[in-house]
Protein backbone atom coordinates (compact mmCIF):
# COMPACT_ATOMS: atom_id res chain seq x y z
CA UNK A 1 0.00 0.00 0.00
CA UNK A 2 1.36 3.09 -1.02
CA UNK A 3 2.26 6.55 1.40
CA UNK A 4 -0.33 9.46 0.75
CA UNK A 5 1.16 12.05 -0.19
CA UNK A 6 2.46 14.40 2.34
CA UNK A 7 4.83 17.40 0.33
CA UNK A 8 1.42 18.19 -1.33
CA UNK A 9 1.30 22.16 -2.70
CA UNK A 10 -0.32 23.64 0.36
CA UNK A 11 1.61 21.89 3.06
CA UNK A 12 4.74 22.45 1.24
CA UNK A 13 3.82 26.47 0.83
CA UNK A 14 3.06 26.42 4.26
CA UNK A 15 6.36 25.36 5.37
CA UNK A 16 7.94 27.85 3.23
CA UNK A 17 5.52 30.67 5.03
CA UNK A 18 6.70 29.18 8.54
CA UNK A 19 10.25 29.16 7.59
CA UNK A 20 10.31 32.92 7.18
CA UNK A 21 8.23 33.59 10.19
CA UNK A 22 10.87 32.08 12.07
CA UNK A 23 13.29 32.84 10.43
CA UNK A 24 12.54 37.04 11.18
CA UNK A 25 11.97 35.74 14.53
CA UNK A 26 14.80 34.39 15.12
CA UNK A 27 16.93 37.05 13.28
CA UNK A 28 16.44 39.40 16.49
CA UNK A 29 16.53 37.26 19.20
CA UNK A 30 20.04 36.98 19.68
CA UNK A 31 20.18 40.64 19.00
CA UNK A 32 17.76 41.90 21.47
CA UNK A 33 19.78 41.74 24.51
CA UNK A 34 22.95 42.96 23.06
CA UNK A 35 20.43 45.91 21.44
CA UNK A 36 19.28 46.60 24.67
CA UNK A 37 22.43 46.86 26.73
CA UNK A 38 24.06 48.95 23.72
CA UNK A 39 21.03 51.58 23.29
CA UNK A 40 19.16 51.50 26.84
CA UNK A 41 22.33 50.58 28.63
CA UNK A 42 19.99 47.85 30.09
CA UNK A 43 21.24 45.82 33.45
CA UNK A 44 20.80 41.84 32.83
CA UNK A 45 18.02 41.97 35.18
CA UNK A 46 16.22 44.50 33.19
CA UNK A 47 17.36 42.85 29.74
CA UNK A 48 15.65 39.65 31.58
CA UNK A 49 12.53 41.67 32.35
CA UNK A 50 11.93 43.08 28.62
CA UNK A 51 12.91 40.39 27.01
CA UNK A 52 10.22 38.13 29.48
CA UNK A 53 7.44 40.65 28.11
CA UNK A 54 7.05 38.90 25.00
CA UNK A 55 7.04 35.31 26.65
CA UNK A 56 3.77 36.56 29.05
CA UNK A 57 2.16 38.30 26.34
CA UNK A 58 2.77 34.59 24.14
CA UNK A 59 1.16 33.20 27.21
CA UNK A 60 -1.86 35.55 27.35
CA UNK A 61 -3.00 34.87 24.19
CA UNK A 62 -2.34 31.28 23.39
CA UNK A 63 -5.03 30.30 25.02
CA UNK A 64 -7.69 32.22 23.29
CA UNK A 65 -5.35 31.78 19.97
CA UNK A 66 -7.12 27.83 20.82
CA UNK A 67 -10.51 28.90 20.96
CA UNK A 68 -10.01 31.03 17.69
CA UNK A 69 -8.84 28.73 15.50
CA UNK A 70 -11.28 26.03 16.39
CA UNK A 71 -14.19 28.62 16.10
CA UNK A 72 -13.50 30.67 12.35
CA UNK A 73 -11.70 30.14 9.69
CA UNK A 74 -8.21 29.19 10.21
CA UNK A 75 -6.09 30.43 7.03
CA UNK A 76 -7.97 33.54 7.98
CA UNK A 77 -6.92 33.71 11.44
CA UNK A 78 -3.26 32.93 10.19
CA UNK A 79 -3.08 35.47 7.71
CA UNK A 80 -4.68 38.34 9.85
CA UNK A 81 -1.82 37.03 12.89
CA UNK A 82 0.87 36.91 10.23
CA UNK A 83 0.72 40.39 8.82
CA UNK A 84 0.27 41.97 12.35
CA UNK A 85 3.31 40.30 13.12
CA UNK A 86 5.35 41.60 10.50
CA UNK A 87 3.45 45.04 11.12
CA UNK A 88 5.28 45.01 14.56
CA UNK A 89 8.78 44.97 13.00
CA UNK A 90 8.17 48.31 12.18
CA UNK A 91 7.26 49.25 15.25
CA UNK A 92 10.72 48.47 16.92
CA UNK A 93 12.16 51.19 14.36
CA UNK A 94 10.28 53.97 15.84
CA UNK A 95 10.66 52.65 19.50
CA UNK A 96 12.84 55.11 21.07
CA UNK A 97 12.26 54.74 24.55
CA UNK A 98 12.41 51.49 26.84
CA UNK A 99 8.66 51.99 27.42
CA UNK A 100 7.87 52.30 24.06
CA UNK A 101 9.76 49.27 23.45
CA UNK A 102 8.16 46.94 26.51
CA UNK A 103 4.87 47.81 24.28
CA UNK A 104 6.55 46.34 21.17
CA UNK A 105 7.80 43.80 23.12
CA UNK A 106 3.85 42.57 24.51
CA UNK A 107 2.32 43.17 20.63
CA UNK A 108 5.20 41.15 19.19
CA UNK A 109 4.73 38.19 22.16
CA UNK A 110 0.83 38.62 21.01
CA UNK A 111 1.06 38.38 17.09
CA UNK A 112 3.88 35.75 17.63
CA UNK A 113 1.46 33.51 19.83
CA UNK A 114 -1.23 33.81 17.52
CA UNK A 115 0.52 33.24 14.81
CA UNK A 116 2.54 30.12 15.89
CA UNK A 117 -0.85 28.33 17.10
CA UNK A 118 -2.40 29.02 13.89
CA UNK A 119 -0.15 27.80 11.70
CA UNK A 120 1.00 24.72 14.56
CA UNK A 121 -2.97 23.95 13.87
CA UNK A 122 -2.66 24.52 9.77
CA UNK A 123 -0.22 21.88 9.61
CA UNK A 124 -2.04 19.25 11.22
CA UNK A 125 -5.05 19.80 9.15
CA UNK A 126 -2.71 19.50 6.34
CA UNK A 127 -0.90 16.62 6.61
CA UNK A 128 -2.54 12.77 6.36
CA UNK A 129 -3.37 11.09 9.73
CA UNK A 130 -0.88 8.21 8.76
CA UNK A 131 2.04 10.56 8.33
CA UNK A 132 0.86 13.10 11.34
CA UNK A 133 4.73 12.75 12.91
CA UNK A 134 6.39 12.57 9.99
CA UNK A 135 4.86 15.29 8.53
CA UNK A 136 4.92 18.07 12.53
CA UNK A 137 8.61 16.77 11.92
CA UNK A 138 9.34 18.00 8.81
CA UNK A 139 7.31 20.64 9.67
CA UNK A 140 9.35 21.59 12.61
CA UNK A 141 12.20 21.15 10.67
CA UNK A 142 11.59 24.51 8.51
CA UNK A 143 11.78 26.52 12.13
CA UNK A 144 14.53 24.52 12.70
CA UNK A 145 16.58 25.73 9.74
CA UNK A 146 15.51 29.53 10.16
CA UNK A 147 16.64 28.84 14.09
CA UNK A 148 20.36 28.14 12.51
CA UNK A 149 19.76 31.02 9.38
CA UNK A 150 18.54 33.56 11.68
CA UNK A 151 20.51 34.17 14.79
CA UNK A 152 23.27 33.47 12.61
CA UNK A 153 22.20 36.60 10.23
CA UNK A 154 21.26 38.53 13.32
CA UNK A 155 24.64 38.25 14.79
CA UNK A 156 26.66 38.43 11.47
CA UNK A 157 24.84 41.69 10.76
CA UNK A 158 25.40 43.17 14.79
CA UNK A 159 28.15 45.92 14.40
CA UNK A 160 28.14 46.24 10.83
CA UNK A 161 25.17 47.73 10.29
CA UNK A 162 22.60 49.46 12.31
CA UNK A 163 20.31 47.96 14.66
CA UNK A 164 17.61 49.55 12.50
CA UNK A 165 18.12 47.78 9.44
CA UNK A 166 18.33 44.68 11.17
CA UNK A 167 14.65 45.24 12.23
CA UNK A 168 13.54 46.42 8.65
CA UNK A 169 15.46 43.08 7.30
CA UNK A 170 12.93 41.34 10.02
CA UNK A 171 10.34 43.40 8.46
CA UNK A 172 10.91 42.72 4.90
CA UNK A 173 11.19 38.56 5.21
CA UNK A 174 7.85 38.12 7.26
CA UNK A 175 5.84 40.40 4.51
CA UNK A 176 7.63 37.41 2.43
CA UNK A 177 5.80 34.72 4.36
CA UNK A 178 2.44 36.26 4.42
CA UNK A 179 2.14 36.72 0.89
CA UNK A 180 2.95 33.37 0.51
CA UNK A 181 1.16 31.99 3.24
CA UNK A 182 -1.97 33.77 1.36
CA UNK A 183 -1.53 31.29 -1.48
CA UNK A 184 -2.28 28.58 0.95
CA UNK A 185 -5.60 26.71 -0.19
CA UNK A 186 -7.70 24.64 2.84
CA UNK A 187 -10.69 23.28 2.90
CA UNK A 188 -13.78 24.77 4.91
CA UNK A 189 -15.22 24.03 8.15
CA UNK A 190 -18.14 25.13 9.72
CA UNK A 191 -17.99 27.15 12.72
CA UNK A 192 -17.39 24.99 16.24
CA UNK A 193 -20.63 25.39 18.44
CA UNK A 194 -19.87 24.91 21.84
CA UNK A 195 -21.52 25.80 25.36
CA UNK A 196 -20.96 29.57 26.33
CA UNK A 197 -18.98 28.50 29.10
CA UNK A 198 -16.39 26.03 28.73
CA UNK A 199 -12.78 25.61 30.18
CA UNK A 200 -11.70 23.64 26.81
CA UNK A 201 -12.29 26.90 24.76
CA UNK A 202 -9.14 28.29 25.92
CA UNK A 203 -7.41 25.24 27.06
CA UNK A 204 -7.13 20.99 27.10
CA UNK A 205 -8.08 19.70 30.53
CA UNK A 206 -6.30 16.80 29.87
CA UNK A 207 -3.47 18.27 28.95
CA UNK A 208 -2.54 19.88 32.42
CA UNK A 209 0.08 17.35 33.04
CA UNK A 210 2.15 17.09 29.92
CA UNK A 211 1.67 21.16 30.51
CA UNK A 212 3.30 20.93 33.97
CA UNK A 213 6.10 18.83 32.58
CA UNK A 214 6.67 20.90 29.46
CA UNK A 215 6.99 24.01 31.09
CA UNK A 216 9.94 22.60 33.78
CA UNK A 217 11.48 20.98 29.96
CA UNK A 218 11.11 24.55 28.45
CA UNK A 219 13.15 26.63 31.35
CA UNK A 220 16.62 25.79 30.28
CA UNK A 221 15.85 26.96 26.62
CA UNK A 222 14.85 30.76 27.59
CA UNK A 223 18.55 30.80 29.06
CA UNK A 224 19.97 29.24 26.24
CA UNK A 225 18.22 31.22 23.78
CA UNK A 226 18.69 34.53 24.99
CA UNK A 227 21.99 34.62 26.91
CA UNK A 228 24.22 31.95 25.38
CA UNK A 229 26.03 34.69 23.28
CA UNK A 230 26.65 36.40 26.84
CA UNK A 231 27.72 33.42 27.94
CA UNK A 232 30.37 32.02 25.64
CA UNK A 233 31.80 35.72 25.67
CA UNK A 234 31.89 35.81 29.46
CA UNK A 235 33.67 32.47 29.40
CA UNK A 236 36.07 33.31 26.23
CA UNK A 237 35.52 30.00 24.43
CA UNK A 238 36.70 30.56 20.85
CA UNK A 239 33.48 29.51 19.40
CA UNK A 240 30.43 32.49 18.12
CA UNK A 241 27.09 32.63 19.19
CA UNK A 242 26.12 31.86 15.46
CA UNK A 243 27.75 28.99 15.33
CA UNK A 244 26.37 27.65 18.45
CA UNK A 245 22.95 28.10 17.13
CA UNK A 246 24.11 26.54 13.78
CA UNK A 247 24.98 23.22 15.57
CA UNK A 248 22.16 23.29 17.74
CA UNK A 249 19.75 23.59 14.16
CA UNK A 250 21.86 20.55 13.25
CA UNK A 251 21.15 18.51 16.32
CA UNK A 252 17.28 19.45 16.04
CA UNK A 253 16.64 18.72 11.93
CA UNK A 254 18.57 15.43 12.31
CA UNK A 255 16.55 14.37 15.98
CA UNK A 256 13.27 15.51 14.28
CA UNK A 257 13.49 13.44 11.48
CA UNK A 258 14.40 10.86 13.67
CA UNK A 259 11.88 11.78 15.99
CA UNK A 260 9.06 11.64 13.32
CA UNK A 261 9.52 7.88 12.42
CA UNK A 262 9.17 6.93 16.07
CA UNK A 263 6.50 8.92 16.62
CA UNK A 264 4.95 7.25 14.08
CA UNK A 265 5.65 3.80 15.33
CA UNK A 266 3.51 5.05 18.90
CA UNK A 267 7.14 5.65 20.50
CA UNK A 268 6.34 9.11 21.93
CA UNK A 269 7.01 8.43 25.55
CA UNK A 270 9.83 6.54 25.19
CA UNK A 271 10.93 8.85 22.56
CA UNK A 272 10.18 12.24 25.48
CA UNK A 273 12.36 10.65 28.08
CA UNK A 274 15.36 9.99 25.08
CA UNK A 275 15.39 13.52 24.81
CA UNK A 276 15.14 14.94 27.88
CA UNK A 277 18.04 13.04 29.17
CA UNK A 278 20.36 14.32 25.87
CA UNK A 279 19.67 17.67 27.68
CA UNK A 280 20.34 16.78 31.43
CA UNK A 281 23.53 15.84 29.81
CA UNK A 282 24.03 18.87 27.48
CA UNK A 283 22.79 21.13 29.50
CA UNK A 284 25.23 19.92 32.49
CA UNK A 285 27.78 20.12 30.36
CA UNK A 286 27.24 23.68 29.59
CA UNK A 287 27.04 24.79 33.23
CA UNK A 288 30.54 23.10 33.58
CA UNK A 289 31.99 24.78 30.56
CA UNK A 290 34.27 27.50 32.51
CA UNK A 291 36.09 24.77 33.93
CA UNK A 292 37.03 23.04 31.32
CA UNK A 293 38.42 26.34 29.65
CA UNK A 294 40.29 26.81 32.53
CA UNK A 295 41.89 23.38 31.62
CA UNK A 296 41.92 23.96 27.97
CA UNK A 297 40.55 26.62 25.45
CA UNK A 298 40.93 23.70 22.77
CA UNK A 299 38.93 21.49 24.78
CA UNK A 300 36.26 24.07 25.99
CA UNK A 301 35.81 24.83 22.38
CA UNK A 302 35.03 20.97 21.10
CA UNK A 303 33.19 20.41 23.93
CA UNK A 304 30.63 23.61 23.48
CA UNK A 305 30.44 21.92 19.69
CA UNK A 306 29.28 18.73 20.90
CA UNK A 307 26.45 20.72 24.26
CA UNK A 308 25.07 22.27 20.74
CA UNK A 309 24.57 19.55 19.16
CA UNK A 310 23.66 17.53 22.02
CA UNK A 311 21.14 20.09 23.28
CA UNK A 312 19.77 20.39 20.12
CA UNK A 313 18.90 16.80 19.65
CA UNK A 314 17.43 17.16 22.99
CA UNK A 315 14.77 19.56 22.34
CA UNK A 316 14.37 18.19 18.28
CA UNK A 317 13.61 14.66 19.92
CA UNK A 318 11.08 15.94 22.25
CA UNK A 319 9.07 18.73 20.19
CA UNK A 320 7.76 16.36 17.58
CA UNK A 321 6.74 13.37 20.03
CA UNK A 322 5.46 15.49 22.89
CA UNK A 323 3.49 17.61 20.18
CA UNK A 324 1.66 14.84 18.85
CA UNK A 325 0.97 13.73 22.56
CA UNK A 326 -1.07 16.48 23.44
CA UNK A 327 -3.25 16.20 20.14
CA UNK A 328 -3.55 12.59 20.64
CA UNK A 329 -5.44 13.39 23.47
CA UNK A 330 -7.76 16.00 22.30
CA UNK A 331 -11.03 15.67 20.06
CA UNK A 332 -11.13 16.50 16.26
CA UNK A 333 -12.24 19.89 17.67
CA UNK A 334 -10.18 20.26 20.07
CA UNK A 335 -7.02 20.58 17.99
CA UNK A 336 -6.58 24.36 18.36
CA UNK A 337 -7.05 24.22 22.26
CA UNK A 338 -4.54 21.08 22.35
CA UNK A 339 -2.03 23.52 20.60
CA UNK A 340 -2.72 26.44 22.40
CA UNK A 341 -2.03 24.35 25.82
CA UNK A 342 0.80 22.48 24.63
CA UNK A 343 2.59 25.76 23.18
CA UNK A 344 0.74 28.12 26.52
CA UNK A 345 3.54 25.46 28.33
CA UNK A 346 6.07 25.89 26.24
CA UNK A 347 6.02 30.09 26.75
CA UNK A 348 5.83 29.77 30.63
CA UNK A 349 8.30 27.84 31.14
CA UNK A 350 10.45 30.17 28.25
CA UNK A 351 9.35 32.95 30.48
CA UNK A 352 10.47 31.90 33.62
CA UNK A 353 13.72 30.99 32.22
CA UNK A 354 14.43 34.21 30.72
CA UNK A 355 13.50 36.27 34.14
CA UNK A 356 15.58 33.57 36.19
CA UNK A 357 18.15 33.31 33.63
CA UNK A 358 19.12 37.18 33.97
CA UNK A 359 18.31 37.21 37.89
CA UNK A 360 20.68 34.73 38.58
CA UNK A 361 23.63 35.81 36.46
CA UNK A 362 23.12 39.15 37.55
CA UNK A 363 23.41 37.81 41.14
CA UNK A 364 25.73 35.00 40.34
CA UNK A 365 26.49 33.73 37.31
CA UNK A 366 25.31 32.60 34.01
CA UNK A 367 27.65 29.06 34.70
CA UNK A 368 25.25 28.78 38.19
CA UNK A 369 21.71 29.45 35.88
CA UNK A 370 22.59 26.60 33.97
CA UNK A 371 23.27 24.46 36.60
CA UNK A 372 19.88 25.67 38.13
CA UNK A 373 18.41 24.61 34.40
CA UNK A 374 19.49 20.96 34.97
CA UNK A 375 18.40 20.39 38.27
CA UNK A 376 14.61 21.86 36.88
CA UNK A 377 15.06 19.51 34.11
CA UNK A 378 15.59 16.32 36.28
CA UNK A 379 12.45 17.50 38.05
CA UNK A 380 10.63 17.60 34.83
CA UNK A 381 12.13 14.10 33.88
CA UNK A 382 10.80 12.81 37.56
CA UNK A 383 7.34 14.24 36.67
CA UNK A 384 7.02 12.93 33.39
CA UNK A 385 7.94 9.17 34.26
CA UNK A 386 5.70 9.48 37.08
CA UNK A 387 2.79 11.22 35.78
CA UNK A 388 2.49 12.43 32.35
CA UNK A 389 3.10 8.86 30.64
CA UNK A 390 0.60 6.98 32.86
CA UNK A 391 -2.17 9.84 32.48
CA UNK A 392 -1.52 9.56 28.81
CA UNK A 393 -1.98 5.89 28.41
CA UNK A 394 -5.31 6.56 30.16
CA UNK A 395 -7.01 9.28 28.65
CA UNK A 396 -5.01 9.08 24.93
CA UNK A 397 -8.39 9.57 21.98
CA UNK A 398 -6.30 8.05 18.99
Amino acid sequence: MSKELLFNRNYSLLCLANFLFFFSFYLILPIMPLYLCDVFTSDKIIIGMVIACYSLATLVVRPFSGYIMDTYNRKSVYILAFLFFAAVFGAYIVAETLFALIVVRVLYGLTFGLTSVSSNTLVIDLVPSSRRGEGIGFFGVSSNVAMALGPMAGLMMYGKIDYMWIFATGLFISSIGVIIASCIQTRFRPPLRRPKVSIDRFILPKGIPGGVAYILIAFPYGQISNYIAMYIDETGVALSGGMFFILYAVGLILSRLFAGKMVDRDKKPQTVILGIALLVAGIGLLAALPNFNGLSAAVAKYLLVAIAVICGAGYGTIFTSFNTMFIDLAQRNQRGSATATYLSAWDLGLGLGIFFGGAIAEQVSFGFGYMVADGVLLLGLLFFVAVVVPHYNRNRVE
